[in-house]
Order: structure tokens, then C-alpha cells, then sequence
């Protein structure tokens, strides 16, 4: 009943527009090489300044699932990935297009891409809720502990470098410390500027790391655009619809899982089914000649990836990817809070956005089959026209979130930092997960110590936020030892060489 009065919500005439605006962008942004779903859903997050918060989580949603569709379209024609999920894409994707199968390629990662990304909503929508209830039952302590965890396994998963991982989320911690203390109400680290009375704000931030520094890194690589193959043929051939259709699947229960894990990103189980696939085919030897299944598996994988790794978002309030951390200060901005409660104040809001998912896949499919030949066109923008109109927007979306100029500085300062941390391989995602989750971990922390009159260690006499912070050290040592074994035996190979 609830899922029904959503799509009563959603099939209103100004959500399906919102819903193609989001899909259509989307899918923009994916095609797009340069650009990807982080960088799109930042760079136009100030556009639903102004807009009720149904309208702009659907709106944001359909950019960050529509981009996923999207990255596909240049793996397949032009061997570039639109974003990074994609590039596991590019190993058959490509092969097939020289061989005139370019169609069969976006044909059936248009159709994987939409078998699993509406699995992944059934599964969001029957088991938020009960995930939902158990998190009820959290208390500040919990809390703190889940949010620690979730921080742990962005560090310790992301980058090449357990080190790189810790730096860049202290960085997101102490910038998350500018402004009012949550207790006290003592400024900090204002600097004698007014502006910072308040802390930064998220928007020109997230843009600032994630939109201009990738313009940055873009122009440095020198794109170049590229005609695009002609399109023929959007469906498999007779025999390969078996192990199409089995690769969709395994994709799909693959993606699902992966996207509950906080710490991952839509890139790991596209690698994960690609891998899978090789391994349960009769001919290994055929990957990377043009599999077919080496297009579909992937392809469904990171799309069933995002209903996956909403789940952490609507039940617990912690992103699992940077994107998601991204659409929790969209979320934040717009006065929710993604939770537990979430579900229980903001019910309307919630079934809302999950069926306007399932409306933004019908509509993702449908641009996608008989309309791919028209978005390969876009590829041949040059890049020095599309550079200077996204910084534009960026600029003129930094500048509307307080009418200021300080919002501006703020976002090209975060730019060039972004830029510069890229070019010595320190990953950006747990800084703005950091930064999004600080203020929330801070008030935990105090709660809790309040609670125990400022013992730490009491936190791990309940069971269930002593076993969190428990894992959390495990995951900690894991990463320790295996980033000591890979130097080791970088070491050993540099010897005998």
C-alpha cells in the first residue's frame, strides 16, 4: 500500500518531469568521458535549491542511476569510459563494435543495466523497512559505532594505500570541525571570517573536490572527441540469450550485495562479475575478443550496485560511495534525515523516491535502445567547448547556495586541492565522507561519553556497538598486514629484476 501511494506521488506530472530531467542528465554525464556520476551529481546539486525535497532526491537519484546507463555508450563505441564502472566495459564492449556488433553490445547492457537495477529497487523497497525497524533500536553509542565502521572500510578499501586512505579522512574530519561546536556552541576555526561562523557548506565543496578537479584532471589528458561506429542490431543472436540472461542474474544478486557494503564502490562488482563470468564460461579465451557476457555481467552488476547501496543511505543514514555521500548532503540540505526514522516521519517521501526508481529504469531503458545512436553522437562535442559550460554551471550553482562570492573561492580553493591530492593518489571519497558523517560523529561521541560520564571503553561492553568497533579494528589490521605483504613482495620483484 505504501509503494502504491508512492507511485501515486511519483506519476504526478512535475516528478516525472524532475525524473526525466534526472535520467536525462544523467546519462549526459556518463556519456560524457571526464565527467561521472560524483562529479555530475555535485555540480548540479545547487539546481534543486528551491525545489521540494521529493522532487530534488528524484531528480538527484536519476542523475546518479541515469550516469550509470550512460558510461556504457563511449566503453562500447569509442573505447573511453563515461565513468569509471565502465571500464570493465571498454575489455569486450569495444571488440564487439569492431566487429559491427556494437548494437548487441548496448543492447544488452541496456537491458541487464535495467533487469538489474530494478531488482535492486524490489529488494531496496522489501528490505529497507525491516533493516529500518532493527535500527530503531540504536542508540547514540550504536551509532557512533556503525558511523566508525562505515569510515573504516572506505579507508581501508579505497586507494592503494591504507596511509593515503587515513590521511584523507582526517583531512574530512577537521574540516568538518569549522563552526559551531554541537554542544557547547563555541565557534571554531573561524579565522575572523563570518562566513565560517557556520562551517563550509557541502555544496561548493563537493563541487569543488569532485566537479572542478576532474575538469582539471580532464584538460590535462588532452580528450580528444571521436566518431562514433554506426549502431545495427540491438538484441544477441539466438544462441548467446542463455548465457546473457545468466550473467544478467549473477550481476544482479552480485551488485545487490556489494552496494550493502559501506566502503565499496559501483567499480568493484562490475570487476567482480567480469572475473565470475570468465570463470564459469566454457571458453575463458573468448574475454576480451568480445564476450557478450562480458558486457552484460558488468554492466547489470553496477547498476544493480545503486539500489544496493541506497539501503545504507534511507536505513542507516551512511553512505556506502561517494556519490551516495553526495545525495546524504542533498538529503541534509533539504531538512531530512536519512535513518531509521527516516521511514517512520518521512514515509511519503520515502516510497516516493523508490518508485520514481522504478519509473527512471523505463525511461533509462527506452533512451537507451532505440536512441543509443543519438547519444553516441554527443561523444564528438569538443571538450574545450563542454569544459568552460560545466565550469559555468558550477560557478553560477556555488554562488546560489548563499548569494555569495566566498562560496565561489571556496569551491575553485577545494578544486585545486582536489587536483593536487589526485596527483599524489590520496582518494577524495573519504574526504567528503568524513566531512558529511563528522558533525553527526561528534554528537554521537558526546552522547555516548555523556551517558558513561566519559568512558570510552564502556562503548565496547554493548554488544552490539562493542562488535562494530571490534570489526573495525580488524579491518584496520587486515588492511595493515596486506599493505606490508604488497610491499614485500613489490620489494622481492625489484631484487630478482
Amino acid at each position: 500500500m505504501e509503494l502504491l501511494a508512492g507511485f501515486e506521488t511519483a506519476f504526478t506530472w512535475w516528478n516525472l518531469l524532475y525524473c526525466l530531467i534526472g535520467v536525462t542528465a544523467g546519462m549526459l554525464v556518463g556519456v560524457l568521458p571526464g565527467l561521472g556520476p560524483t562529479s555530475g551529481t555535485a555540480v548540479l546539486l545547487p539546481l534543486t535549491f528551491g525545489m521540494e525535497p521529493i522532487s530534488a532526491i528524484i531528480m538527484l537519484s536519476g542523475i546518479y542511476y541515469g550516469a550509470m546507463y550512460g558510461g556504457t555508450i563511449t566503453s562500447v563505441l569509442i573505447n573511453t569510459p563515461g565513468e569509471a564502472a565502465s571500464v570493465i566495459t571498454c575489455l569486450d564492449g569495444y571488440p564487439l563494435a569492431k566487429q559491427g556488433r556494437a548494437g548487441t553490445a548496448l543492447g544488452v547492457a541496456a537491458i541487464g543495466s535495467f533487469i538489474g537495477g530494478t531488482i535492486s529497487i524490489i529488494g531496496l523497497a522489501i528490505v529497507g523497512p525491516p533493516i529500518a525497524r532493527l535500527a530503531l533500536k540504536f542508540g547514540p553509542p550504536e551509532f557512533f559505532a556503525l558511523m566508525v565502521l562505515g569510515m573504516t572500510m572506505v579507508v581501508g578499501l579505497m586507494g592503494k594505500s591504507l596511509l593515503r586512505g587515513v590521511i584523507a579522512a582526517v583531512i574530512g574530519l577537521n574540516l568538518a570541525l569549522f563552526g559551531l561546536d554541537p554542544i557547547t556552541g563555541a565557534i571554531r576555526f573561524d579565522f575572523g571570517k563570518m562566513e565560517l561562523m557556520n562551517g563550509f557548506d557541502f555544496v561548493p565543496l563537493a563541487m569543488g573536490l569532485f566537479g572542478i578537479s576532474e575538469i582539471l584532471s580532464s584538460a590535462e589528458s588532452k580528450l580528444k572527441a571521436e566518431k562514433p561506429p554506426k549502431i545495427q542490431g540491438l538484441l544477441p543472436r539466438r544462441g548467446e540469450w542463455r548465457t546473457t540472461f545468466a550473467a544478467i542474474m549473477r550481476g544482479t544478486g552480485l551488485g545487490f550485495i556489494v552496494g550493502l557494503l559501506p566502503g565499496t564502490n559501483s567499480v568493484i562488482p562490475a570487476i567482480m562479475s567480469y572475473s565470475l563470468e570468465k570463470k564459469v564460461s566454457k571458453d575463458p579465451s573468448r574475454f576480451g575478443k568480445g564476450a557478450v557476457e562480458g558486457v552484460a555481467g558488468p554492466e547489470t552488476a553496477n547498476n544493480s550496485y545503486c539500489g544496493g547501496a541506497l539501503i545504507p543511505l534511507f536505513t542507516l543514514g551512511i553512505p556506502s560511495s561517494p556519490t551516495i555521500a553526495v545525495l546524504l548532503g542533498a538529503f541534509i540540505m533539504h531538512g531530512l534525515t536519512p535513518g531509521p526514522q527516516l521511514f517512520q516521519k518521512n514515509p511519503d517521501f520515502v516510497w516516493a523516491v523508490i518508485a520514481s526508481m522504478f519509473i527512471g529504469n523505463f525511461m533509462l531503458l527506452i533512451m537507451n535502445l532505440p536512441l543509443a545512436g543519438i547519444w553516441a553522437r554527443i561523444t564528438m562535442i569538443p571538450f574545450k567547448l563542454l569544459f568552460p559550460i560545466i565550469l559555468a554551471v558550477a560557478t553560477v550553482g556555488a554562488y546560489s547556495v548563499n548569494n555569495n562570492m566566498f562560496d565561489i573561492a571556496v569551491m575553485i580553493g577545494f578544486g585545486i586541492v582536489g587536483y593536487l591530492l589526485k596527483k599524489v593518489d590520496i582518494p577524495l571519497a573519504p574526504i567528503v565522507l568524513t566531512f558529511v558523517l563528522g558533525d553527526l560523529m561528534e554528537g554521537a561521541l558526546l552522547q555516548s561519553l555523556t551517558i558513561y560520564h566519559g568512558d570510552f571503553f564502556a562503548l565496547f561492553t554493548r554488544p552490539i556497538s562493542g562488535t562494530l568497533l571490534v570489526l573495525s579494528i580488524v579491518i584496520i589490521v587486515i588492511s595493515v598486514v596486506a599493505g606490508i605483504k604488497n610491499k614485500k613482495g613489490a620489494f622481492a620483484q625489484d631484487v630478482e629484476m
